[in-house]
Protein backbone atom coordinates (compact mmCIF):
# COMPACT_ATOMS: atom_id res chain seq x y z
CA UNK A 1 0.00 0.00 0.00
CA UNK A 2 1.19 3.19 -1.21
CA UNK A 3 0.98 6.03 1.53
CA UNK A 4 1.84 10.18 0.66
CA UNK A 5 3.90 11.96 2.77
CA UNK A 6 2.63 15.69 4.22
CA UNK A 7 5.54 18.06 3.24
CA UNK A 8 3.76 21.01 5.25
CA UNK A 9 0.89 22.09 7.13
CA UNK A 10 -0.10 24.64 9.16
CA UNK A 11 -1.61 23.11 12.21
CA UNK A 12 0.58 22.54 14.91
CA UNK A 13 -1.02 20.01 16.22
CA UNK A 14 -1.12 17.38 13.56
CA UNK A 15 0.52 14.22 13.65
CA UNK A 16 1.42 12.29 10.79
CA UNK A 17 -0.15 9.44 9.80
CA UNK A 18 2.87 7.36 9.48
CA UNK A 19 3.97 8.38 13.10
CA UNK A 20 0.70 7.12 14.59
CA UNK A 21 1.07 4.25 13.36
CA UNK A 22 4.88 3.46 14.68
CA UNK A 23 3.55 4.38 17.76
CA UNK A 24 0.60 1.60 18.32
CA UNK A 25 1.83 -1.09 19.38
CA UNK A 26 0.39 -4.74 19.17
CA UNK A 27 -0.01 -7.33 22.37
CA UNK A 28 1.53 -10.27 22.52
CA UNK A 29 -0.64 -13.26 22.30
CA UNK A 30 0.04 -14.02 25.63
CA UNK A 31 -1.50 -10.45 26.67
CA UNK A 32 -4.86 -11.33 25.72
CA UNK A 33 -7.73 -13.83 25.47
CA UNK A 34 -9.37 -14.99 21.85
CA UNK A 35 -13.09 -15.61 21.83
CA UNK A 36 -14.10 -19.11 20.09
CA UNK A 37 -18.25 -18.84 19.39
CA UNK A 38 -20.68 -20.92 16.77
CA UNK A 39 -23.21 -18.69 14.73
CA UNK A 40 -25.82 -19.61 12.41
CA UNK A 41 -28.08 -16.14 13.05
CA UNK A 42 -27.96 -14.69 9.01
CA UNK A 43 -26.43 -17.22 7.40
CA UNK A 44 -28.80 -19.00 5.82
CA UNK A 45 -29.16 -22.10 8.33
CA UNK A 46 -24.71 -22.88 7.74
CA UNK A 47 -23.20 -22.85 10.72
CA UNK A 48 -19.53 -20.99 11.06
CA UNK A 49 -17.16 -21.01 13.72
CA UNK A 50 -15.91 -17.51 14.82
CA UNK A 51 -12.48 -16.26 16.16
CA UNK A 52 -13.15 -13.00 17.92
CA UNK A 53 -11.17 -9.78 19.86
CA UNK A 54 -7.82 -10.54 18.09
CA UNK A 55 -5.62 -7.77 19.43
CA UNK A 56 -2.23 -8.75 17.25
CA UNK A 57 -1.16 -7.32 13.95
CA UNK A 58 -3.15 -7.98 11.32
CA UNK A 59 -0.73 -9.51 9.14
CA UNK A 60 -0.49 -12.09 12.06
CA UNK A 61 -4.17 -12.37 11.50
CA UNK A 62 -4.00 -13.15 8.15
CA UNK A 63 -0.95 -15.75 8.19
CA UNK A 64 -3.23 -17.06 11.19
CA UNK A 65 -5.98 -18.00 9.47
CA UNK A 66 -4.04 -19.49 6.82
CA UNK A 67 -2.92 -21.72 9.29
CA UNK A 68 -5.86 -22.96 10.72
CA UNK A 69 -7.36 -23.59 7.48
CA UNK A 70 -4.77 -25.43 6.02
CA UNK A 71 -4.20 -27.70 8.79
CA UNK A 72 -7.70 -28.59 9.44
CA UNK A 73 -8.98 -28.31 6.27
CA UNK A 74 -11.76 -26.62 5.94
CA UNK A 75 -12.64 -22.85 4.54
CA UNK A 76 -12.97 -19.29 6.34
CA UNK A 77 -12.28 -15.64 5.80
CA UNK A 78 -10.84 -12.90 7.51
CA UNK A 79 -13.73 -9.58 7.40
CA UNK A 80 -13.55 -7.05 10.43
CA UNK A 81 -10.71 -8.84 12.64
CA UNK A 82 -12.73 -11.73 13.13
CA UNK A 83 -11.53 -15.39 11.56
CA UNK A 84 -14.80 -16.92 10.22
CA UNK A 85 -14.35 -20.47 9.99
CA UNK A 86 -17.22 -23.03 8.10
CA UNK A 87 -18.88 -25.56 10.01
CA UNK A 88 -18.64 -26.25 14.03
CA UNK A 89 -15.41 -27.22 14.96
CA UNK A 90 -14.46 -24.93 17.96
CA UNK A 91 -13.31 -28.11 20.16
CA UNK A 92 -10.39 -28.11 17.04
CA UNK A 93 -9.89 -24.80 16.77
CA UNK A 94 -9.05 -24.10 20.81
CA UNK A 95 -6.49 -27.10 20.46
CA UNK A 96 -4.76 -25.87 17.32
CA UNK A 97 -4.56 -22.10 19.01
CA UNK A 98 -3.23 -23.77 22.55
CA UNK A 99 -0.51 -25.39 20.29
CA UNK A 100 0.30 -22.03 19.33
CA UNK A 101 0.95 -20.59 22.89
CA UNK A 102 -2.63 -18.78 22.14
CA UNK A 103 -5.00 -18.63 25.90
CA UNK A 104 -8.63 -19.23 24.49
CA UNK A 105 -12.44 -19.24 25.50
CA UNK A 106 -15.46 -21.04 24.26
CA UNK A 107 -18.19 -18.18 24.47
CA UNK A 108 -21.57 -19.67 23.93
CA UNK A 109 -22.86 -23.45 22.31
Amino acid sequence: MKKGNIIYSTNKDFKNQIDCEEEYAYLDKTQYVLSICYEKKGRSGKGVTIIKDFQGNPEILDSLSKEIKTSLGIGGSVKKGEIILQGRIQEKVMKFLNSKNYKTKKVGG
